[in-house]
């Protein structure tokens, strides 16, 4: 399997998984996060290939590069660009619900006679 088969894979079940949440989101912070990135990815990535930092097996990638990076790589910063606000505002819900059930009032403590507790 080639890199680009594994990063298309890897972005349409991410895209997939996330549209719910995405489609909620602002859209140019996203793309402007996703132009960044990319941006980044170019040069820096040109600068440790020139390093020798790391080197492609030439049978696993396209042979297409941007600056000096090639194609695959920037599959890893569209993910970042996409999924982190996803997990932000997912994980942000999950704090702003652990944090209002205690003051919801008697249905939270129906029945075990802790309603209104700490209210005071």
């Amino acid at each position: 399997m080639t890199n680009i088969v594994l990063n298309v894979a890897v972005l349409v079940v991410l895209l997939a998984v996330s549209w719910p949440v995405l489609r909620r989101l602002r859209g140019w912070p996203v793309v402007w996060t996703v132009v960044h990135l990319c941006v980044l990815t170019a040069v820096f990535d040109t600068l440790m290939i020139a390093a020798d930092l790391y080197v492609f097996d030439p049978s696993k990638i396209l042979g297409i590069y941007v600056v000096g990076a090639p194609l695959e790589d920037f599959a890893y910063a569209i993910a970042a660009a996409v999924g982190m606000p996803v997990l932000w505002t997912l994980l942000g819900r999950r704090r702003r619900a652990a944090a209002t059930d205690p003051v919801d009032g008697p249905s939270s403590g129906a029945g075990d006679g802790t309603a209104g507790e700490g209210a005071g």
